[in-house]
């Protein structure tokens, strides 16, 4: 299987079939509107408008599994993003990344990257928090909170995942590397 084979859930009951961003550089990402690392989505959109005109796609896919942290329907969120954050990328419906309902596209992503790691002291507590309060995280490849980010490269390799407290700007020299 390869990333191009999957087909999600965009908003309105639309559908994304992923083939269509063959040699598109992708930055997937589950995301919460209430959610303490919810600012990231200032430093997406940056990324975003730096590197779309170059190839870079952001898929933003909310999710409730974490806290529940992503209230509303996908109107409401879809508001609340561009309303704040003036996001412009691509907002896919809710999801679960997590358990027997979880998206496939996030089962083939972590079966590509099943681990992230985490840099920086107060980040390694931060996500020892996150891995006690987390309740849909079973499996050691599970992803463990809201704003997990998968990169993927324009051949359609999973190359990296960064976990919940790595800010975009942080990595923005990977995608960089990518473009």
């Amino acid at each position: 299987m390869s990333i191009y084979d999957y087909t999600v859930k965009a908003r309105k009951g639309a559908t994304l079939n992923l083939a269509d961003l063959k040699g598109k550089v992708l930055l997937i990402v589950n995301t919460a509107t209430g959610c303490g690392f919810t600012p990231q989505y200032e430093g997406l959109e940056k990324l975003y408008e730096k590197y779309h005109d170059q190839g870079l796609e952001v898929l933003d896919f909310p999710c409730n599994q974490f806290g529940h942290q992503a209230p509303g329907d996908e109107s409401e969120i879809h508001e609340f993003c561009t309303g704040k954050y003036k996001t412009q990328f691509d907002q896919l419906a809710k999801i679960e990344v997590n358990g027997e309902n979880e998206e496939p596209l996030y089962t083939f992503l972590k079966a590509a990257q099943p681990s992230e790691e985490v840099h920086g002291m107060k980040n390694k507590a931060a996500m020892a928090m996150i891995a006690k309060i987390s309740t849909t995280c079973k499996q050691p490849n599970d992803i463990k909170w809201n704003f997990t980010k998968f990169l993927v490269d324009r051949e359609g390799n999973v190359v990296k995942r960064f976990d919940p407290t790595s800010e975009p700007a942080n990595f923005e020299s990977d995608v960089a590397a990518l473009i």
